[in-house]
């Protein structure tokens, strides 16, 4: 049996790929930000390539996920932030796709039918500009960063508040 934790927070992506190493660049920002104002006991900051079984693995168990990806549009609209809620057994699904073929979609429909869903899954993706090889994100995509991060430590107090009144 896994075991629980309280909430996890994965950056997908893949650094050498401009933009798609997004989902990286937030969790490295958190990381930073824990320094300063620590994250609540239990949180687990990791990454992952976007392969939906190692997906699963690291949000299996978890009372709160929240995923951070790059996504590719069209029309593109760089910089610009998708969030994606799972509570119960809806989701929300815009009009993006994954940088790396199989999409968190994907990854969600195979956690259901294997019964190993969080208990709450929040995505966000960030529509990128650049995916060539290469390091580093572009302006647009950079300049989402901080905010970002800002919106998921506020995402993980809600959850920890809702959790502490029930």
């Amino acid at each position: 049996m896994p075991t629980r934790t309280p909430i996890a927070v994965i950056g997908i992506g893949n650094e050498f790929r401009r933009d798609d190493g997004l989902g990286r660049a937030v969790v490295a920002r958190l990381r930073e930000r824990a320094a300063e104002r620590p994250l609540p006991a239990g949180t687990v900051l990791a990454t992952c390539d976007g392969d939906p079984a190692r997906l699963i693995g690291l949000w299996e168990g978890s009372d709160l996920a929240v995923v951070v990806d790059a996504a590719h549009t069209h029309p593109a609209h760089p910089g610009r932030v998708h969030r994606l809620a799972l509570d119960a057994d809806a989701l929300d699904r815009p009009r993006t796709t994954s940088s790396h073929g199989l999409g968190l979609g994907e990854a969600v429909e195979l956690a259901r039918a294997l019964g190993r869903l969080p208990g709450r899954l929040v995505g966000y993706a960030v529509e990128g500009a650049d995916s060539a090889l290469g390091t580093g994100l572009s302006a647009s995509v950079e300049a989402v960063v901080e905010p970002l991060a800002e919106d998921i430590e506020d995402e993980i107090v809600r959850h920890r508040d809702a959790a502490a009144r029930s």
